[in-house]
C-alpha cells in the first residue's frame, strides 16, 4: 500500500511480531499526540495510522509504508 492515502474502516495487514495481523484503520494521526500506549510523532506531510486488530481488538500505530493491502 506504501504511500497511498489510507481511509478510516480501511482492511489493511502489517507485520508484529514476525505474524501477519490484518485489522482496520481507525484514525489519521497527523499531530504528535499519544495513541495505543505511546507518543507518536506525526504531521500532515508524515502522517501515522492508528490501526485495530481483528482478532485482538488492541490498536497499534504505524507510518503508510508498514501497511498493506487487505482487499
Amino acid at each position: 500500500m506504501g504511500e497511498e492515502e489510507l481511509h478510516e474502516g480501511d482492511e489493511v495487514t502489517w507485520s508484529s511480531h514476525g505474524k501477519t495481523v490484518h485489522g482496520e484503520v481507525v484514525e489519521e494521526i497527523t499531530e504528535d499526540t499519544e495513541a495505543a500506549g505511546r507518543t507518536v510523532r506525526a504531521s500532515q506531510d508524515d502522517p501515522q495510522y492508528r490501526v485495530r486488530s481483528d482478532k485482538t481488538g488492541k490498536d497499534a500505530v504505524h507510518r503508510p509504508s508498514a501497511l498493506g493491502d487487505d482487499s
